[in-house]
């Protein structure tokens, strides 16, 4: 458990430093922009992606502009899991 919290604290950290770097934000429950959102949040944005395979090929549904922004401040390793390949 405490494992896992703390993977959770750094996640949420991470992601909010990185907005503040950039002066950016994302939107909350109330669709509001927010620079400090919480990894419960971020986690419930992400339960509708899916990953699907299609005659051995395999996409990423539900991946909106909005959840791609999300990523692109949580770093490479986790736009590589959501299948986005960045060249360079």
């Amino acid at each position: 458990m405490g494992l896992c919290l703390l993977v959770y604290n750094l996640a949420q950290r991470k992601l909010r430093q990185e907005l503040a770097a950039a002066n950016e934000a994302v939107k909350n429950q109330v669709k509001k922009l927010t620079d400090r959102p919480t990894m419960r949040w971020i986690f419930q944005m992400f339960q509708a992606v899916h990953l699907v395979t299609v005659e051995g090929e395999q996409y990423v549904s539900n991946l909106t502009s909005e959840r791609q922004h999300i990523l692109k401040h949580l770093g490479k390793y986790c736009r590589e899991y959501y299948l986005i390949i960045e060249d360079g």
